[in-house]
């Protein structure tokens, strides 16, 4: 392993602490395996492409209601207390 000195601010810090002591582990276990998380993610599309993917599905699904633009938080309150 290469050592490698980082510095945290002291929220930064504390929540590691925390977050280590719950999991049982190392703060720098719980340090490498976050790095891990954000490397596996680095081949992922860059945020225009899913921009792209996005618009492409706008308007291409009907809900069979004319005021969805209107009253889209409505809706989504109405199926989610469902």
């Amino acid at each position: 392993m290469i050592r490698t000195q980082i510095q945290l601010t002291e929220e930064q810090s504390t929540r590691l602490k925390a977050m280590a002591a719950r999991r049982g582990i190392s703060i720098a276990k719980l340090i490498r395996q976050s790095i891990d998380v954000l490397l596996s993610r680095s081949d992922e599309r860059p945020p225009e492409d899913l921009y792209r993917r996005a618009a492409r599905a706008a308007g291409k699904y009907r809900s069979g209601n004319r005021d969805v633009a209107e009253r889209h938080d409505d809706y989504l309150r109405r199926e989610y207390s469902k």
